[in-house]
């Protein structure tokens, strides 16, 4: 199989691509906790756009290794081939506390308007309701990192009892990994140094933040859905633009780096079954790699 014989994209290859796009050339990033989709990102940056990213991979992280398949477990050695040096995550950690890290990923079981993220507890401290497995480190890194990238697999409400429930919220129950600002204040006002989230992509769409009251903004809307599937889905009103344009889909050359650095498909957990049977057509002008950014995407509609 080569590129040409490619026509079609799905749901997890269009999120890999999207979070690609925010790594920058040059940018030094890290995903630690076994999650492939954000690996499948980074070594698509570090593939196409942004050769020169430099890469820490893994519970003991290597630079940029040079995995033959990616894993189900972070923890895998298999992400240590190729990788030197490495570091352990307490070097990590060090790294972050310097201002040496450039971008993180995180997700959480819950995510507020304000990019919150809550991956400890569903309800509340004096009435637990879901005890979740918390943060990972999420609080440090997120407080200290330059910026962090959020994804969200499952941008659905669901409805038990006659009672919906979502997973974008108003407000969390709780803060594991704080946003642009929470009740008490900015970032700034809270002594955090690092920048925050700047970019939250889902199944649905791709956010950003609207620079005045730090919420959610629909930067573009993923091909075969619509602004009324991102709202049914989302707990409290988005920002939003006047005209919204779709994500920029992945070009063949990007679906076949991705199918190549992920042969057994691990990126992919986590979606429905519904989600990954949909099949989207990749438009003939979008085959080139290397297209200026800025020729691609009206700046007065920004998309991913």
């Amino acid at each position: 199989m080569d590129s040409h014989t490619i026509t079609h994209y799905t749901i997890d290859e269009l999120m890999a691509v999207c979070m690609a796009r925010t790594i920058k050339d040059g940018e030094t990033v890290f995903n630690g906790v076994a999650v492939p989709l954000p690996f499948t990102a980074i070594m698509l940056a570090r593939k196409t756009h942004a050769p020169n990213c430099i890469f820490w991979g893994g519970l003991l992280a290597g630079v940029n290794p040079h995995p033959p398949f990616l894993p189900s477990s972070s923890g895998d050695s298999v992400m240590l081939e190729g990788a030197n040096p490495i570091l352990h995550l307490s070097q990590i950690f060090d790294l972050v506390m310097r201002g040496e890290l450039d971008r993180v990923f995180f997700s959480g079981a819950q995510i507020d308007k304000y990019g919150n993220l809550n991956n400890s507890l569903i309800g509340s401290l004096d009435r637990i309701q879901v005890k979740l497995p918390g943060g990972a480190g999420g609080s440090h890194v997120g407080s200290y990192a330059r910026n962090f990238t959020i994804w969200f697999v499952r941008h659905e409400a669901r409805t038990s009892r006659g009672k919906k429930s979502f997973t974008f919220v108003e407000r969390a129950d709780f803060i594991t990994t704080v946003g642009r600002r929470t009740h008490k204040g900015s970032r700034k006002e809270m002594g955090l140094r690092g920048g925050g989230p700047d970019t939250v992509v889902t199944n649905l769409c791709v956010f950003d933040f609207d620079e005045n009251t730090d919420v959610l903004r629909i930067r573009s809307i993923h091909p075969g859905f619509t602004l009324e599937d991102v709202l049914e889905n989302t707990e409290f009103e988005p920002i939003m633009l006047k005209s919204i344009p779709y994500t920029i889909p992945p070009t063949k050359e990007e679906v076949w780096i991705i199918r190549q650095l992920d042969p057994l498909e691990t990126r992919k957990k986590g979606f429905s079954q519904e989600a990954l049977a949909k099949k989207f057509s990749i438009p003939d002008e979008m085959d080139t790699l290397g297209k200026d950014e800025d020729a691609r995407v009206d700046k007065d509609k920004p998309g991913c």
